[in-house]
């Protein structure tokens, strides 16, 4: 294995740029997607502790992975090895609640229609970010 120089920021590759770009458009989808199926789901059995709960806990894990976002668009190897992990998880767990889950008609739209697409945006940034023209970008 050579030692390549690090890449600076302005010779970041495009497959880097649309990879970050395609996640940070499927984050807010996912979170959107997660709560409205959890505000549904919890319909009037639960307290509003747990709504706030379940709310807090989707916003932590945004930030979570807005963070490791701006991390691996400046680089990192190891955030977009954590973001590929958690986004096959996320399709994965989409993909199966999507037939597994009884909804009503609303509900079923808002969660197919942000789980499909935000699904089909990780993917897309996934493979992106582990194109041959991005390998050399994650240097650190």
């Amino acid at each position: 294995m050579t030692h390549q120089p690090p890449v600076e920021a302005s010779e970041r590759p495009a497959d880097v740029d649309t990879g970050f770009w395609l996640w940070l458009i499927a984050l807010p989808l996912m979170v959107i997607g997660y709560i409205a199926d959890a505000y549904f789901t919890a319909g009037k059995h639960a307290s509003i502790l747990v709504m706030g709960f379940s709310v807090l806990v989707a916003l932590m894990m945004a930030a979570l992975v807005l963070t490791f976002l701006f991390l691996m668009r400046s680089g990192y190897r190891w955030t977009r090895t954590l973001l590929t992990g958690g986004g096959i998880a996320t399709v994965i767990y989409t993909g199966a609640s999507l037939f597994s889950t009884e909804r009503e008609t609303v509900q079923a739209l808002i969660f197919a229609v942000t789980g499909i697409v935000g699904s089909v945006l990780i993917v897309g940034g996934a493979f992106l970010l582990h194109r041959q023209d991005a390998q050399g970008f994650f240097t650190k």
